[in-house]
């Protein structure tokens, strides 16, 4: 037996197949990585920029919206870092960080970034500024339950503050939130199995949005780059720096939803919840067999696999 879905929408990816999006110098580059994830499933994505400069920023966010000119699987920017709380910065660069200031925003700012991360409880007047943009604004790297006009959280469980049953926490309001969209990487490294059945448990199944965190070093040979300006180092399960932190994840969303499907928590509601957060038309399917290996993916009627 086999069934269908559309075709994967990854919204937090910072590259793969060893290209960086952070550094990548050409269009060419990130249209090869959106060929090889399409070939896993992926038919849309959305690159995502770790904290750097604002020169950086900018130069990287000219050269992805080039890229998307020529491939629309190119959906949109999502700029993770600049706006977060340095006491939950993860691998981010603090050096580069800024006050949640729309002036700032604007030293950087582009209509094709479609999602920023920030940390809500430094909130000067960036959120009003990026909700009359039409930006989807997602808590994520902060600390505290700060939920007024926000979409999403980024990562749940990961760079924010935990479940608290005394005070109010990031994770708990991504938790009890009905109404918002709430990421999470299941790639068995960022969160525990147990943490994930109560996501799963806790998130109505319209609310999920699954999400690989991937690294540049995924799907490569590489086993150890420098990403957001620290050495990252790959044992074969796990990135991490120097100093320990986790950087980031070395799977793709593909890999993942077989991974949730053989641990019993994965449903098809989960592929489609991204066309419906970012009001996207479907341009594909992808064909399952009954254990969620692919069996066949079509993109715009032609088949790829």
């Amino acid at each position: 037996m086999s069934f269908k879905t559309p075709l994967i929408i990854e919204q937090h990816i910072h590259g793969a197949f060893g290209v960086d999006f952070n550094t990548v110098v050409n269009t060419g580059e990130i249209i090869t990585v959106a060929d090889k994830l399409l070939k896993c499933g992926i038919g849309g994505f959305f690159p995502t920029l770790v904290t750097d400069s604002v020169q950086n920023i900018k130069r990287q966010i000219k050269l992805i919206k080039e890229a998307s000119l020529i491939c629309p699987r190119i959906i949109g920017i999502h700029l993770e870092g600049i706006f977060i709380n340095p006491q939950k910065k993860g691998i981010h660069n603090i050096e580069h960080f800024m006050p949640l200031l729309a002036e700032n925003y604007k030293l950087i700012e582009d209509d094709f970034i479609k999602i920023v991360t920030l940390a809500p409880e430094l909130d000067e007047d960036l959120i009003e500024y990026l909700k009359n943009k039409n930006v989807k604004v997602q808590a994520g790297h902060c600390v505290g339950g700060t939920t007024n006009n926000i979409d999403g959280f980024t990562h749940t469980f990961n760079a924010m503050t935990g479940i608290s049953h005394r005070n109010e926490s990031t994770a708990l309001s991504s938790l009890i939130n009905d109404n918002l969209y709430s990421e999470i990487i299941a790639d068995g490294v960022h969160v525990s199995d147990n943490a994930l059945k109560l996501f799963f448990k806790a998130k109505p199944d319209d609310k999920v949005i699954l999400v690989s965190d991937a690294l540049p070093i995924t799907e490569s040979n590489l086993k150890e780059t420098i990403f957001a300006d620290s050495k990252i180092y790959y044992d074969g399960i796990k990135a991490i720096s120097i100093d320990g932190t986790i950087a980031g994840s070395t799977t793709l969303l593909n890999k993942i939803v077989k991974r949730l499907s053989s641990i019993g928590l994965m449903k098809s509601q989960y592929i489609e919840n991204p066309y419906l957060y970012h009001n996207l038309f479907q341009n594909g399917e992808i064909l399952w067999d009954d254990n969620w290996n692919i069996s066949k993916i079509t993109y715009k009627g032609q088949q790829i696999l």
